[in-house]
């Protein structure tokens, strides 16, 4: 079997992920046999890529190889443009047509976008998989063919399934051999070195050269989200190559060109802001472990104020009182003991153990907590939310994998 180095450097993939290497592994495993292969992802992660890697690879690699968008093809035409169709199958078929199946017998057929499909067409494609048998759009003549399906989606098949949108068979039919590629999200490691590959390609076609990044820039990079994965890199870089004048990318480049890149929940650097990546993300775990608290002192003062003005009780006057409930009226704490209810009795009454003795606030010394603490704490409690799963603990302390895991090494966190 070719080895992964060379299968990259043929087909020029960048990344040292293991995600993105299992599922090459797997495309070049498969690639020999003639077995249907599903490929699943976000749109922009190179499944198509991985269709052609899987065809040269093949047994195939000599015939022909098409792709299909099943997306953009009209549901009117699609079984014409797959299948074929006769001479006055419809309106406007003036001379009969073969279609894919028939053209690339022998070789391999890409279906991207196969959720999309028409559910007449569904059943034409499963015969096909199951008896390797189609007919014309218009004849009654059952036509064989030889071609090797590959089939990818953006979307949740089973979900489709579900919704009644896609059928079960088919979709069974088609995942005999399920690929995932990775987002780019899922592959951190990676995003550099895409941009690097990237600029250095702008670089030659435009004549120039090529742009680099600061630090700070590169850790932005590495923390968005890139929802349009390695297309949206690659459409990023090569704006970025061109309407920047300084070949050294800061964050302030990326402020003035590319804002939503910066767009967070969290706060995020400044052109005043000047401290390394790490120390950054470190920030953004205590911000949100201070907001926590925050809420957290929020519903408590809540419900203490709950049940004062259940139990009409008065609270004696102090300034711990008045800071945490303001807008409650109070009583001296030198007030008779029967004048601190108003009202008919209550259900739950707060008494003093002395009755006769007035209200004295307890001093209480605050113990500092080391933000050390607060930070373990955290990333402590997104671990035992998420059930260990360190990728979605990671997304919740919006901080990447790769700081998570020294952070957890960092804390004996197991």
């Amino acid at each position: 079997m070719t080895s992964l180095q060379a299968i990259k450097a043929r087909f020029g993939i960048i990344g040292t992920s293991p995600l993105l290497d299992a599922a090459l592994q797997t495309a070049a495993r498969v690639a020999p046999t003639d077995l249907t292969v599903l490929i699943t992802g976000e749109s922009g992660v190179g499944k198509e890529v991985f269709s052609k890697i899987i065809h040269a690879l093949s047994t195939r690699k000599h015939n022909e190889f098409i792709a299909v968008n099943c997306g953009a093809i009209p549901e009117g035409t699609i079984n014409s443009e797959l299948f074929g169709h006769e001479k006055g199958a419809f309106t406007g078929a003036i001379n009969e047509r073969k279609g894919y199946f028939e053209t690339v017998n022998g070789g391999t057929i890409f279906l991207d976008e196969v959720a999309e499909m028409p559910p007449d067409t569904q059943a034409y494609l499963l015969r096909v998989l199951e008896y390797g048998e189609f007919i014309r759009v218009g004849s009654s003549k059952v036509l064989k063919t030889d071609v090797r399906i590959i089939a990818a989606t953006n979307v949740d098949l089973e979900e489709r399934v579900r919704q009644g949108k896609f059928r079960e068979d088919l979709y069974y039919r088609l995942n005999t051999v399920p690929i995932r590629v990775p987002a780019l999200r899922d592959r951190r490691e990676d995003i550099y070195l895409l941009f690097q590959k990237f600029a250095g390609d702008f670089a030659e076609k435009y004549r120039m050269q090529p742009i680099r990044l600061t630090e700070q820039a590169q850790q932005v990079l590495e923390n968005y989200r890139w929802p349009g994965n390695v297309r949206e890199l690659r459409n990023v870089t090569e704006q970025l190559s061109i309407l920047s004048e300084n070949r050294l990318i800061t964050l302030e480049t990326l402020q003035q060109h590319m804002p939503h890149l910066l767009a967070r929940s969290l706060p995020v650097p400044t052109e005043h802001y000047q401290a390394k990546g790490s120390e950054m993300q470190d920030r953004e775990i205590l911000y949100r472990v201070l907001l926590d608290m925050k809420n957290d002192l929020n519903d408590l003062k809540a419900l203490v104020l709950e049940i004062i003005h259940r139990n009409n009780l008065q609270i004696p006057e102090t300034s711990a009182f008045r800071r945490f409930s303001p807008g409650i009226d109070y009583v001296p704490p030198s007030a008779s003991p029967a004048s601190n209810l108003v009202g008919p009795s209550p259900s739950i009454v707060i008494e003093p153990s002395h009755p006769t003795h007035s209200l004295h606030p307890v001093e209480e010394e605050d113990e500092p907590l080391a933000m050390d603490e607060i930070e373990k704490e955290a990333i402590r409690r997104a671990l035992k939310k998420h059930h260990g799963r360190r990728k979605e603990a990671a997304e919740e302390l919006k901080i990447s994998e790769r700081t998570l895991y020294r952070k957890i090494k960092q804390y004996n966190l197991s």
